[in-house]
């Protein structure tokens, strides 16, 4: 066994996993406050890369700038977006709302492309060393930011929603929304917070994958790849999405080194997710820290 090879794909698989458990929160947060599926996730890590590479391109913007311009857009894209598309379908289905929201993917997967066009497009140069050494291994500059905007990311969602009095009002709406406002909480207001933050966190994990491998409609897929991470965590819990993105990131890499080292099936890196969230459907449908709905009739 290649051990190096092996340790070095358990690194990698704990960063990326890391960024996975990012994105995966953004899915919990919307769905703990209007309970509701958000398939344009991946769009929105799309549209957040786009805009920063071309604050940089096109702008001339130095990264250190573009990238909080960047973030500053995303908010009011969120919020935009939630209060001229989503709020009109307060109050209806459930399924009504899901599909808007798929709705939206496709739109702006044929936005993204008429306006960017279909080819990768890189990011320049932001760091003065690709690739620095740690603990003997040779780590991209990128997964360095990576790690350390995730940490700093769960940080910030755990001090969110225990101690400041918005977290604790989305807290009560995603418990009853009828409660939460009639205790005095805009339900609206917590939806279009929870759609900005999502589109903000999205955005961070859109330009660190564009970094590393390009800008290109295929950053998209990244939401229905995290969303293995969610099911596994529980569609509730942002513990659990954390927890669900480090784990579906080292269960990648070590599917690869399986594969590279005695399988040979090929693609396993990308299918491996998905036979996992096919298992933990069966076994543990809620997920590790899902609520488990008990409804009598």
């Amino acid at each position: 066994m290649e051990w190096a090879l092996l340790f070095q794909l358990l690194i990698n698989g704990l960063i990326v996993g890391a960024l996975y458990g990012v994105v995966a929160m953004s899915f919990v947060l919307i769905y703990k406050a209007s309970q509701v599926v958000n398939f344009a996730q991946g769009e929105f890590l799309l549209v957040g890369a786009w805009a920063c590479w071309w604050l940089i391109t096109h702008m001339q913007l130095p990264f250190w700038l573009a990238f909080p311009m960047c973030l500053a857009f995303m908010t009011i894209f969120g919020i935009v977006l939630q209060v001229t598309v989503l709020r009109p379908l307060i109050g209806e289905p459930v399924i009504s709302v899901i599909m808007a929201t798929v709705g939206l993917s496709i739109f702006f997967q044929a936005l993204m492309k008429w306006m960017f066009g279909v080819f990768a497009q890189p990011f320049p140069p932001i760091f003065a060393a690709d690739r620095v050494s740690l603990l003997g291994l040779e780590v991209q500059s990128v997964y360095l930011l990576s790690l350390g905007l995730s940490v700093f990311i769960m940080l910030g969602f755990w001090w969110f929603f225990t101690f400041s009095k918005h977290g604790l009002a989305m807290r009560a709406t995603a418990f009853d929304q009828q409660v939460a406002q009639s205790l005095g909480v805009s339900v609206p207001k917590v939806f279009a917070m929870s759609w900005a933050i999502s589109a903000v966190v999205s955005a961070v994990a859109g330009v660190v994958v564009g970094v590393v491998s390009g800008v290109s409609s295929g950053l998209s897929f990244y939401g229905i790849k995290v969303f293995p991470a969610v099911i596994l965590g529980g569609l509730d819990s942002i513990v659990g999405a954390m927890l669900g993105g480090i784990i579906v990131g080292v269960l990648e890499n070590l599917a690869q080194y399986l594969d590279a080292q005695w399988l040979n099936w090929g693609n396993m890196i990308n299918i491996a997710p998905f036979y996992a969230l096919v298992l933990i459907l069966l076994i543990k449908p809620y997920g590790l820290f899902g609520t488990r709905n008990i409804e009598r009739v």
